[in-house]
């Protein structure tokens, strides 16, 4: 079963169509890509699949279930989770505060233990340390968990997004834009990094990007938008020799 079902997802804003019947499918353990132009569509199929925007029509399936209009929170609980374009840490919070942080969405004390920080709410924040550690550890960030999150290279506070939103427990991770403003060797260190947590903790990844080289290196599977229609879909190699992929990207007829 597909982890993952888009079904001729469309959304309109007033006379706007900015997804038009868009279907793709992903499988548990994939690395699967979401390309194209500027204003293809993509950061709104991110939005239509974590419940920020609800499809005029069409349906998404997670696990099997529908989740389309399901509220973002609800489908964060269902093993969802992003990152975004742009980077929102909490930036007076150390590295390892804001790990924590996201590990609260499965807190299991209630509020009124949490106020009077009972001995439960105590061991459950070291469990939740404990496991941020080792999601700092995955990201090469372990070293620097203690440093405020502001203070961190541009890279670095790419890397702590990603595994802030890990410590979720999400099932699938959808990446926003992760190689943005990253140097060459960071992009290289990332495409490393993205591999290793998919093993190590079962992940299945969909990710936005603009380079196109990070793009055919790392994902299996890809699909490619264009003003908010599906235009190709297929492994690296169809992807890269597709000609409406081509004359999209090159502005050029197909």
């Amino acid at each position: 079963m597909s982890l993952l079902q888009l079904k001729e997802a469309t959304i309109r804003f007033g006379g706007l169509t900015a997804v038009n019947a868009v279907s793709f499918e992903i499988q548990p353990g994939q690395l699967f890509g979401l390309i194209g132009p500027n204003g293809a569509g993509k950061t709104t199929c991110f939005n239509l699949i974590t419940g920020v925007y609800k499809p005029t029509s069409g349906d998404i399936l997670f696990e099997g279930q529908p989740i389309a209009g399901t509220p973002p929170n609800k489908i964060a609980s269902r093993g969802i989770c992003r990152t975004f374009q742009n980077i929102r840490l909490f930036k007076s919070m150390s590295v390892l505060e804001n790990v924590v942080t996201a590990g609260f969405l499965r807190h299991k004390t209630s509020l009124l233990s949490s106020l009077l920080y009972t001995p439960a709410v105590i061991k459950e924040t070291k469990e939740l340390e404990a496991e941020a550690m080792q999601l700092l550890k995955a990201v090469s960030l372990d070293h620097v968990a203690h440093v405020c999150s502001a203070d961190l290279s541009y890279g670095m506070q790419r890397r702590l997004e990603i595994a802030r939103a890990m410590a979720t427990q999400p099932k699938l991770l959808l990446l926003d834009e992760p190689a943005a403003g990253m140097n060459p060797q960071e992009k290289q260190d990332l495409n490393g990094m993205v591999r290793n947590i998919r093993e190590q903790f079962g992940l299945t990844v969909l990710l936005i990007e603009h380079d196109m080289r990070f793009v055919m290196s790392l994902c299996e599977q890809i699909v490619v938008l264009d003003h908010g229609e599906e235009i190709a879909q297929g492994g690296p190699d169809e992807i890269r020799n597709d000609p409406k992929v081509i004359a999209a990207y090159l502005g050029e007829p197909a």
